[in-house]
């Protein structure tokens, strides 16, 4: 990706600040002082970060840096659920018809509280012992959107980065309620809970992508290779998903559609993330983190 720049929030020592990364190096922003201050003005924004990058050069980059969450703070957080071919393959085998693709986007949302960064340990949840991994492409919006056709949907991206949708597979259901009652289903116990949503490292403009549905994605723990896919495996593209959601919710800068995940989760191994486990994440040019899990607090 030489020649391209990133955005992203990093401590340089001095608390957290909004910059550029290019070639590995760090530039602090000398005009924008949060990445929610980029995404509301992101097209005179990305015009003036694309002219600061390409004098880089006759800057230092910063040393020492801590990098934090590109979006510490998003708008709102959507999550799609079965959107992944195989994903829906293997979880058929485990479920049955109950795992069968859906006729359109499925979407829940995820509390914006639940966002960490690279480097980061997540407490496993007190009473939860199936935490499971999920690699996924996250859609950082930069033009508000409603209503909007599926063939103009993209223009309002303004970048991606790599998100993993943390799921505690034991708080799918809510065991004191009848089986058959609507309400037995957990939705929020499940994908939202502190650290549930790591973000990072950077966000990479739209513009540099060239074929969003084109990229391979993977995840290890503890070195182990546990994902591997490409958004090419899409059930619903990332144009359908966010027509589809504009439709439902009028979309804003700074809002995150987090896109599905591949095949290769704990649950369909029936192995789940364990305090120690370093598990990373990498997705083609966009770039890759690491977290590790943690005991529940006391």
């Amino acid at each position: 990706m030489s020649g391209h720049f990133q955005v992203t929030t990093f401590d340089a020592g001095e608390g957290p600040v909004v910059g550029l990364v290019r070639d590995g190096g760090f530039y602090a922003s000398q005009t924008f002082s949060s990445v929610r201050e980029i995404l509301d003005r992101w097209d005179l924004a990305e015009e003036k970060l694309t002219t600061a990058a390409a004098r880089m050069a006759e800057r230092t980059p910063l040393r020492g840096v801590r990098v934090l969450a590109p979006l510490p703070n998003p708008r709102n957080i959507y999550f799609t659920g079965a959107n992944y071919a195989d994903h829906l393959e293997e979880m058929a085998r485990v479920l049955g018809p109950a795992a069968a693709a859906p006729r359109e986007p499925w979407f829940m949302l995820k509390s914006t509280s639940c966002v960490v960064g690279p480097g980061e340990c997540v407490r496993r949840p007190q009473g939860v012992e199936r935490l499971d991994w999920e690699v996924e492409l996250a859609v950082i919006i930069g033009h508000s959107a409603r209503n909007v056709p599926v063939t103009q949907a993209l223009r309002h991206v303004a970048g991606y980065t790599v998100a993993n949708d943390l799921s505690a597979r034991d708080r799918t259901f809510r065991d004191a309620e009848n089986p058959a009652s609507l309400f037995r289903l957990d939705w929020l116990g499940q994908k939202t809970f502190d650290g549930a949503c790591p973000l990072g490292p950077a966000i990479t403009p739209a513009s540099s992508i060239a074929d969003v549905q084109k990229l391979a994605l993977k995840l290890w723990v503890n070195d182990e290779l546990m994902q591997s896919s490409n958004t090419a495996g899409m059930v619903f593209g990332v144009a359908e998903l966010v027509s589809h959601l504009s439709h439902r919710v009028s979309l804003w800068p700074g809002d995150v559609i987090l896109t599905g995940t591949p095949a290769g989760v704990g649950a369909a191994r029936q192995r789940f993330l364990q305090p120690g486990d370093r598990v990373r994440q990498w997705i083609e040019d966009i770039g890759e983190f690491e977290f590790t899990i943690g005991a529940a607090a006391a």
